[in-house]
């Protein structure tokens, strides 16, 4: 499963773009409170079978997907 941790900020909205444009399914958490409880600091961050990239890697991994 691939899910994206967002705010719904001008990056995140880039790495949806990106998703939908690869064809990758994803289930977004815009939830605070259980984007804080997982750790994570800084959004958006894609989680990819339990590995989680911030967006740089998550640009390579959908670029990786593409080809």
């Amino acid at each position: 499963m691939t899910v994206l941790y967002s705010t719904g900020c001008p990056q995140c909205n880039v790495l949806k773009e990106k998703l939908k444009a690869a064809d990758i399914s994803y289930v977004e958490v815009t939830d605070r409170d259980t984007i804080i409880a997982k750790g994570i600091t800084k959004v958006p961050v894609l989680e990819v079978e339990g590995i989680r990239m911030e967006l740089s890697a998550a640009n390579e991994w959908i670029k990786s997907r593409s080809n």
